[in-house]
């Protein structure tokens, strides 16, 4: 049977098609998709597609501003049933977050009910809450019944949604907006409106206006939970030149006096998108961390306003100095960052500078003026067509009548009859701005027009006001046929319309007056950590399970510390609080505590794993004081070392510092300071090797070099020795021992060695 050539094909019929080429171009539509249709925001109206379909459908359900509330369930069931065929949460998340005004610096949902707070706590439930618009949505929509954007089919073609909306304002910069695409992503900040809407009247003056100019009218963004931006103004400029860039933005904060010299920190302003909970948990870390030790204590005291206490330790700390040391360490600063990827003209993404985003804007509002006029000039025709068969009905009343009454087919008639025009003798041409021809005939729309007008229409009164209207919509055609003929005026109404958006959500308002501020940072975030430390004297004590404690005072390090059942005593030495205590693992890592972050002595201490990530299968070999200009010789218990300075050891996270590198089944075995001129090698095998530290290599970080060769075992002990003063130790009767001529185990670094001289100890340890 032949194949009819009409026919459809067969989707179902396997298709050759070699897998690069399949995977690449369905993933390239993916991406489109999600780059066009969900993460990038339009730069006309500043939305993406869920925000721009949330609002046309509640315009839709008719609710405005100041008209009642709906479900929010209500909503979130018709955006997705009619525009978004998304999950009912994702849609009433996004719903959601316009009504959040710590979130939105103009929101765009007035919602009643729980909808999250500034602690980061989600909102209620859909079918709890209500909402419906705010003014400055109904601002972004206004012009939509007047042709002023395009419209398609939603997604299954059975209804229209506009593709962009009229936007009477830069919804773009004023909101801001965020989203990660494929291979893309965007961030931008809020901004002030009053700000851009002078930046855009600038550019409407001053189309090349220059970036410095523009900045300077427009200095930065404006977060809706206020704060203060630090950022360098040539950094702010560069950022607003390239579209990338980023923010610094710290908390706003002030000191309370409480009297007697007593003080505390109030905490009234966070950094945007910062938890306030997640906030007042770091702070706690801080304190109980200790990394800023003169921090004592923090309240949470906020009710409808953010109010955070910070109390100091003591009152003799410097403000500045605790705020700085707070701002490296917690969120009380973030860096927001800047990257202005959107959509220029609804299909390409660009990452545009703050130039180029008002230009999109005010381009996008130059075509809905026009087209909003080209649409009331087309009223404006239809409705003088009308008028004009109006005021012939009126001039030949009794005529219409006789058709009205006796013809069979009445419109047709009107159509046919040739009317005359001219005015009755009663009325004088004066009363007339602009005459009518003499005689014609009707149209359609003027004869269904008469045929639908009411008897009540037939008064006198009435044929007057038609005709001043008639007049009132010539003198506006004029108006609007100039309007679209001339660019100046043009730009002169869009000049008039964001004037009237700048009364209304301007700096005037509560909403519109600026929240963040802007200072320079200052060089307090310098300060060292030390500076901020109270310098007591310390005793370090650490038992043989690692529990770790820090007395004050210098103790006498012979005495008898407690312990838990089953420990015992293992490391005691003197510091001060100021000191950082380094812990050196049988992992090879180095590890850092400052000294007055060392738990107290009232106890037995705290495990030091706690503090430190240190493994539960290395032990710690050693706790001493860093010293800046010390040197130390590391070891491992195959029998190779080297010697790093003590700078090269100092760790900045909990982690450590990998010092020492091992292999399989070698362990660091020994950490000995450098206080001398040769170095001293004892293995397993009781040999003993001295030889020159200056054939030891000084290294950050590596495995080292030979030591000492064995044949069986590895490295027992070393230490570092002056050569002209001998090798000293302590024989098992507890008498001190002292060799003077050490020229028999004299040797080459890598060298086997001699055995150890009669009377040296059995444990193969120099003590």
């Amino acid at each position: 049977m032949a194949q009819d050539d009409d026919a459809l094909p067969d989707l179902t019929a396997p298709v050759a098609e070699p897998l690069r080429r399949a995977l690449g171009s369905r993933y390239l539509q993916y991406a489109l998709s999600t780059i066009m249709h969900r993460a990038l925001p339009d730069a006309r109206d500043g939305l993406k597609p869920v925000h721009r379909r949330i609002l046309f459908a509640m315009r839709e359900l008719k609710l405005a501003s100041n008209g009642g509330f709906r479900k929010s369930a209500k909503i979130t069931g018709d955006v997705m049933g009619n525009y978004h065929p998304h999950g009912d949460a994702a849609i009433y998340d996004a719903m959601a977050r316009l009504a959040q005004d710590f979130n939105v610096r103009y929101p765009l949902v007035d919602g009643q009910g729980n909808f999250g707070n500034i602690d980061g706590d989600n909102p209620a439930a859909a079918r709890y809450t209500e909402a419906r618009m705010t003014a400055a949505a109904e601002a972004l929509l206004e012009g939509l019944a007047e042709n002023a954007v395009d419209f398609r089919p939603n997604y299954d073609g059975t209804l229209e949604e506009p593709i962009v909306l009229p936007a009477a304002f830069p919804n773009l910069l004023a909101n801001g907006a965020s989203g990660i695409a494929v291979g893309m992503a965007t961030n931008i900040p809020p901004h002030n409106l009053d700000e851009l809407i002078e930046g855009c009247l600038a550019l409407i003056t001053t189309p090349d206006l220059p970036d410095e100019d523009l900045v300077k009218l427009i200095p930065g963004p404006d977060f809706p939970t206020g704060g203060v931006v630090v950022e360098p103004r040539e950094q702010i400029l560069n950022a607003y030149k390239t579209g990338r860039g980023s923010f610094r933005l710290r908390a706003r904060w002030q000191v309370e006096d409480l009297g007697r010299g007593q003080w505390q920190v109030i905490v009234t302003e966070i950094p945007f998108q910062v938890p306030k909970s997640r906030l007042i948990e770091k702070l706690a870390e801080v304190i109980q961390t200790r990394k800023v030790p003169l921090l004592a204590d923090i309240r949470d005291e906020s009710a409808d306003d953010v109010r955070i206490v910070l109390e100091p330790k003591s009152r003799s700390v410097d403000p500045e100095m605790l705020m700085g040391m707070l701002f490296k360490n917690s969120d009380l600063e973030t860096r927001f960052s800047l990257n202005m990827n959107v959509l220029v003209d609804g299909v390409t993404p660009r990452v545009c500078g703050l130039r180029e985003v008002l230009r999109a804007f005010l381009d996008h509002r130059r075509e809905v003026l026009t087209r909003r006029s080209q649409h009331r000039l087309d009223k404006i025709d239809h409705r003088l067509e009308v008028l004009e068969g109006f005021i012939i009905a009126f001039l030949n009343l009794d005529r219409v009548i006789d058709i009205i009454r006796y013809d069979e087919a009445p419109r047709a008639a009107l159509m046919r009859e040739i009317w005359g025009r001219k005015f009755p003798r009663a009325m004088s041409e004066a009363d007339y701005i602009s005459p009518a021809p003499s005689e014609g005939e009707l149209t359609e729309v003027q004869a269904e027009a008469i045929l639908n007008m009411r008897l009540r229409s037939l008064r006198r009164l009435e044929e007057l006001e038609l005709k001043r209207e008639r007049d009132a919509l010539l003198m506006e055609r004029a108006g609007l046929e100039d309007l679209l003929a001339s660019d100046r005026l043009q730009w002169k109404q869009i000049g008039t319309e964001l004037r009237e958006v700048q009364a209304k959500f301007g700096k005037a308002t509560d909403l519109g007056r600026r929240r963040t501020d802007f200072a320079e940072a200052g060089e307090v975030e310098d300060v060292p950590l030390e500076a901020m430390i109270e310098r007591e004297p310390i005793t370090v004590v650490c038992s043989k399970m690692g529990w770790i404690r820090a007395m004050k005072g210098h103790l006498a390090l012979d005495q008898a510390f407690k312990f838990k059942d089953g420990d015992e005593g293992r490391f005691a030495f003197h510091a001060e609080t100021t000191d950082k205590i380094v812990i050196f693992g049988s992992n090879g890592r180095f590890y850092t505590l400052m000294g007055v972050n060392l738990p107290g002595g009232r106890g037995m201490g705290e495990p030091v794993r706690l503090m430190i990530d240190l493994p539960n299968e290395a032990e710690i070999l050693d706790i001493f004081t860093h010293k800046p200009d010390l040197k130390l010789v590391v070891a491992s218990s195959s029998g190779d070392g080297f010697i790093v300075p003590a700078d090269e050891i100092i760790a900045q996270t909990r982690s450590g510092r990998q010092v020492l590198n091992l292999k399989e089944g070698v362990r660091a075995h020994v950490c000995r300071r450098v206080e001398g001129d040769h170095l001293a090698v004892v293995g397993e095998n009781r040999k003993l090797l001295i030889f020159a530290l200056e054939e030891l290599p000084e290294m950050g970080r590596g495995k080292g070099v030979r030591l000492q060769s064995y044949k069986d075992g590895g490295l027992s002990d070393l230490r570092t020795i002056t050569l002209a003063e001998g090798l000293s130790w302590k024989d098992p009767a507890g008498r001190t021992r002292l060799e003077t001529d050490l020229t028999e185990w004299q040797g080459k670094r890598a060298s086997a060695g001699r055995m150890a001289p009669r009377g040296f100890p059995r444990d193969n340890q120099f003590n």
